[in-house]
């Protein structure tokens, strides 16, 4: 019999950054047709208006719904649809669910994907291609912050105490002979 001690349970894998952007693409597709009926809605109430109060609550009316599908998402299972498909989870070590406050804060901090590469298009006047290009580089940017991380995870996931994991591949169903 041998004295030395049970091997520790091995620590759950990481998604690579290809696979997360690749789900953030998904995601994003998801995220348009979560705004599809609040937006049909607003903008029969507004008559389609594109006066600049309009245009303010447009972006305020897209952040708020998209907060509460990412926070609803998160703090009850800890994955989007796209993120099941993906099998990635988020998950805050030593809790069984993603505290509401946390995913409220990561919701917050994940928009630093995009919000200073849109501060940068605006600052600098630009238009068309170049802003994509100025958020596509914000975005690559802020993907690094996972290659810099001891764990791999992203800056919001560091500051916020959570984790992005990656999920087994489900055992194939046997077939009854």
């Amino acid at each position: 019999m041998s004295n030395s001690p049970a091997p520790a349970p091995s620590s759950p894998a990481v998604p690579t950054v290809a696979r997360r952007l690749i789900s953030m693409v998904y995601e994003t597709l998801l995220g348009l047709a979560v705004l599809f009926l609040p937006f049909l809605v607003f903008e029969i109430a507004t008559q389609a208006s594109h006066a600049k109060v309009v245009e303010h609550m447009r972006q305020a009316l897209a952040f708020l719904v998209l907060g509460a599908y990412f926070i609803h998402q998160w703090s009850r299972e800890g994955q989007t649809l796209a993120m099941r498909t993906w099998r990635i989870k988020l998950v805050m070590p030593g809790r069984e669910h993603v505290p509401l406050q946390a995913a409220v804060v990561r919701y917050l901090l994940a928009w630093l994907w995009i919000v200073p590469a849109a501060l940068l298009d605006y600052a600098l006047g630009l238009a068309h291609w170049q802003a994509l290009g100025v958020l596509g580089a914000g975005i690559l940017a802020w993907s690094a912050t996972a290659w810099f991380d001891k764990d791999g995870q992203f800056l919001h996931d560091r500051l916020t105490g959570t984790r992005l994991v990656q999920l087994p591949k489900p055992e194939k169903k046997k077939k009854a002979a």
